[in-house]
Parts: structure tokens; sequence; C-alpha cells
């Protein structure tokens, strides 16, 4: 495959327009991962917008890199927004800083350390596990001198970096979340890879299926070289959707609006035929494409009771550091959400959950469910004919009346169900990963109805709920 071995103005510009489509497209994304500084959930939407201000001041250039740099750099500068939209622009000078006529891996390098030195006088007090850490593992690793080499090496440094961010910051390994900051520079190296690598186009890396789906308003401002170039492309972005709307700047050059279902293949017919800018991407929330009003989001441990919640009607997600990024993932299939937790997540992982589901504009209950048979209680009650709140509540009440035990062997078993049945109760749960004996206690209680289901990953032996 060929490759570009330097970046000129023009090249340098198509990089920045490439970033700032991918940022604007995965804004909920890395909206949905913001809680630190400040858990505002916003840093998607800082740095799309940070992206657009520097794209509105190089629009039109054909100059050299330098000077396209210059350009994107002062655009930023003045349009960052936040602390993300701050460090983005000192990215952008440290390009500018490095640039010549064209940049080659040399110059990549060098603006990557630039930038690193530049984003440390900007931030006061930095701190360890955010996009600092990320631009320095990205400046660190970028030592070949080939272009393409040079931004294959920081983008898998990037990577690497940002996977490590929560076990160097506790707020996001206690939200289960990387570093939106960190992401966001990720999808910027990224594009310029593929801009490298004269990519079409890059591939949204969370739920493609549900993100092809999304029922989005889209807005760019659209330039062609000729009317009636111009003009075609018009009648065949029309084919991409509908409520279309042209505000035209004069017979090349206009504002376009439209709803769709196909972004991202609309994303790059447009920007193969035209120049665009200041585009714009946001869900539809009264219009989405959902699989369902309303879905169970059950948090189990990997292994049988997954397919016994799921064959409940759950979605199921498992305990692990990315649990959320799987809830982000499930939450793109409905605009009503009811978490069961299942004492499987910290307070905080349930507040990013909420954020989470704010960011993406969904409605989220969440069931107080502080065991796994309480979950299977609670499931057992849903229903999504019911308003939510309602549903939620009565989840909530089956949940609460189940009794529970955990126990370490099956010996302790009998003994356990014959004092919890002493009290009364006509179904028991158990879960267990080991072989149990329960004649003696079906003779004892022959009225009381008795389910056991195999079981693993518990943190114990076997868990019981009467009710």
């Amino acid at each position: 495959m060929a490759h570009l071995t330097s970046l000129d103005g023009n090249a340098l510009l198509r990089w920045a327009e490439r970033a700032t489509r991918e940022l604007g497209f995965r804004r909920a994304e890395i909206n949905a991962l913001n809680v630190f500084p400040v858990p505002d959930s916003d840093t998607g939407s800082n740095m799309a917008h940070t992206m657009e201000a520097a794209i509105a001041q190089a629009h039109g250039m054909t100059g050299s890199a330098r000077e396209v740099a210059h350009a994107l750099a002062a655009g930023a500068v003045r349009g960052a927004r936040g602390n993300s939209g701050v460090v983005l622009s000192q990215v952008l000078r440290g390009i500018a800083q490095t640039a010549g006529d064209e940049i080659t891996g040399v110059e990549v390098q060098n603006a990557l350390r630039t930038a690193v030195d530049l984003v440390d006088r900007a931030i006061s007090a930095p701190v360890e596990g955010t996009v600092i850490t990320v631009l320095r593992a990205a400046a660190q690793a970028a030592s070949a001198a080939d272009l393409w080499e040079v931004s294959q090496q920081a983008v898998v440094a990037a990577r690497r970096a940002l996977e490590e961010t929560p076990s160097q910051l506790e707020v996001l390994r206690e939200a289960g979340v990387v570093d939106a900051g960190g992401q966001g520079l990720v999808v910027l190296l990224e594009a310029l890879l593929s801009e490298v690598e004269q990519s079409p186009g890059i591939a949204p890396t969370i739920e493609p299926e549900a993100s092809k789906s999304a029922y989005l308003e889209v807005m760019f401002h659209f330039t062609c070289s000729t009317p009636a170039q111009f003009e075609l492309a018009i009648d065949n972005v029309r084919e991409f959707g509908d409520s279309l709307m042209v505000a035209r700047e004069h017979e090349t050059a206009a504002t376009v609006h439209i709803h769709t279902r196909q972004a991202g293949k609309l994303i790059e017919y447009i920007f193969a035929v035209g120049a665009v800018r200041s585009l714009h991407l946001e869900v539809l929330p009264e219009a989405r494409n959902l699989e369902s009003e309303r879905i169970v989001i059950a948090v189990v441990p990997e292994g049988p009771l997954t397919e016994l919640y799921e064959q409940a009607g759950a979605k199921v997600i498992h305990p692990h550091k990315g649990l959320l990024y799987d809830l982000i993932g499930v939450a793109h299939t409905a605009d009503e959400l009811i978490l069961l937790p299942n004492g499987l997540m910290s307070r905080k992982a349930l507040v990013a959950a909420e954020r989470a589901a704010h960011a993406a504009q969904r409605t989220l209950m969440i069931v107080p469910s502080p065991g796994l048979v309480q979950g299977i209680a609670a499931i057992a009650v849903h229903d999504p004919d019911q308003a939510i709140a309602v549903d939620a509540y009565a989840m909530s009440e089956a949940a609460s009346e189940v009794r529970t035990a955990a126990l370490d062997s099956a010996d302790e078993l009998v003994p356990a169900l014959q004092e919890m049945l002493s009290a009364g109760g006509e179904l028991v749960t158990i879960l267990s990963s080991l072989p149990v004996q329960l004649e003696a206690l079906a003779h004892q209680y022959p009225t009381v109805d008795c389910v056991v289901y195999p079981a693993s990953g518990m943190g114990h032996a076997i868990e019981i709920g009467v009710e």
C-alpha cells in the first residue's frame, strides 16, 4: 500500500477535517467518558467545537503546511472550549511551531514533543492518567523518520497509554472508563494515520451497527468548484435522508441540513466531492431507530448466569473495567433503560452510568438489587407495557422482598434454608457452583417451590434467596 511521505498544506487541512468529522461523530461517546476533572459530560463536545473553530480559520487555504498549521492553531486557541479544548489548541500550536513547507516524520516527532511542553505549561497542575499522559506516551514513542512509521508509533503508544489511564487515576478506575480527553487525542492521531495511509474514512469503534442506524441531524458548510458540481452533489445528498435544507451562500456554497440514518456514508460522500467545514452531528432523541422502547440491563458474572438472565429478557454486561463501555454500547438500542447492578457496581460506577445515560439522552432507572437473586426476582415482574417509573418500582419492590444469604460450602445450604424458612416463604432460588442435595428440605417443606440454577463467578459458592 502506498503511503504519503509528507503532508503539504492541503493534506494537513484534510487531516484536520477528518479529525473534526470523527470527533463530531463520536461526540456522545467521548462525553459519556467524562468523569475528570469535572463530570460535566462535555469533553467530546468541547474538542469537536475547538476543531471546528480551527477548520473555520483555515478554510480555503492553499498555502504551505506551515501556513495552514498556523491558521489551525490560531483558530483553535481563539475557539477553545474547556480543559480539553485548551489542550487540543496546544497540540495544534506544537504542529505550527515545527511545521515547514511540508510535514515529514521528523516534524511529527518534534510537533508531539513541543506539544507536551506547551501543554505542561498551559496546565497549572498536570495530573497523570489524563490526556497529558497519552500525549507524552505518543511523543516518546514517535522516533521513526518515515511519516507512516512515526504515525503508527504514535497511535499504538497513545492507545496503550489510554488503556492504562484507569490504573493511574482512581476516579477513572472506579467509574470503569478511560480518560475522555485522552480518547479524543487518540482520535486525532488515528485520523493522522488514516490520512497518511490515504484511507477513505475512519470507522467508529463502539457499536458500529448502532451508529450506522442512529437517526442523526447533520449540518455542514459545503463548497464545490462549479455550480454544476454543487447542484449534482446536493441532489445526491438528498438520497441520504430527509428534512433537507440548503441555505445558499452563493452558487457553489451553502450550509446544508439533513436528517439521516446513513451519517457515515453521507460524510464520506461530501468530503469526497467538495470542501466541508463546521460539520456538526446530533442524535435526534425523538426519532431514534430503536430495537425496543425499553430494555433491562443486568450486570452478571460471565458463565451460566448470563444465559439465565438473557432468557429472562435482559441485556447482560459483565463486571470488568470496561463495564461502562459495554453499557454505552447497549444503551444505543433503546431510549428507556432499567439497570440491575446486582451488587456488582460501586456507587461511583452507578453515578458514571447515570451520567453516561444522560449524555446519550436516555432515561435510566436503577433498581436496587444488592445480589443476583434479587435481580432474578426483579426481572421476573418486569412489564414493558407499564410506565418506566411504575415498572422500576415494581421490580424494586420484588427485589426488596427477597431474603438472601451467601454461602461458601454445600454443607451450609440446608441449615441456612431451614433457618430462613422458619420465618416463612413460598419460593427458594439457589444459585450454586457446587452440586446440592435438597431431598431432606423437600420432605420438611413440601409446599415450598425450590429452583436451582448453575452459577459461577459470584465470589462465593452458593447464593440463596427466599420469598
